[in-house]
């Protein structure tokens, strides 16, 4: 799978005009694997009808998921909308629900989503050359509201795990959308 070290340390090409290793496993998401998660699905058949365009990149180091290591890697985010949605993450809760994660943007903008089991809902800029601390037990998701590829650089602890489902039914209770030009933070209709 890779060379890397995990228990003596190593030091990798890290490429930031394209915002990933060139040692790392790329995951690419397209409007396919997200149909449900756009709330506009008759904008995502229409595209579907003519492309399956990518949404968005990962790039992670297949890093041990065991306590005390550390997970990190890159996502591209690629600029566009279906409907007036922004194109955006899966997003997801980690599995150890107490797990925080810290995102650093290395080119474009947007914002981070987030929500807790609660229902308490922030939205954060993500701005170039700005981190953005993701606190424990929120749900996160990017979200591409600029004309550019928005690349950040990610890191998280190593056996955090994802959990996609919790969310994927309904969504995230705010979504971000075009409107009069503009992003602008709007109820999710499938949670009102």
């Amino acid at each position: 799978m890779n060379n890397f070290d995990w228990d003596k340390g190593f030091c990798l090409d890290f490429d930031l005009e394209t915002a990933f290793s060139k040692t790392a496993e790329a995951t690419k998401r397209r409007l396919s694997q997200m149909k449900g998660m756009f709330c506009d699905i008759r904008a995502t058949e229409k595209i579907l009808e003519k492309e399956d365009p990518v949404i968005y990149e990962f790039y992670e180091l297949g890093c041990p998921e065991r306590a005390g290591d550390l997970a990190f890697g890159t996502t591209i985010l690629y600029p566009g909308k279906v409907g007036s949605e922004y194109y955006m993450t899966k997003g997801h809760f980690h599995t150890i629900l107490d797990t925080s994660e810290v995102y650093y943007t290395l080119d474009g903008e947007g914002c981070m989503v987030m929500e807790n089991m609660e229902g308490d809902t922030m939205e954060r800029p993500l701005r170039k050359g700005e981190v953005l601390y993701v606190p424990r037990s929120y749900a996160h998701r990017m979200v591409n509201t600029g004309d550019t590829p928005l690349r950040t650089f990610f890191v998280f602890q190593a056996d955090a795990g994802h959990d996609y489902g919790t969310i994927e039914t309904k969504g995230y209770r705010k979504l971000i959308v075009e409107k009069d030009g503009n992003p602008a933070v709007v109820d999710n209709p499938r949670w009102i």
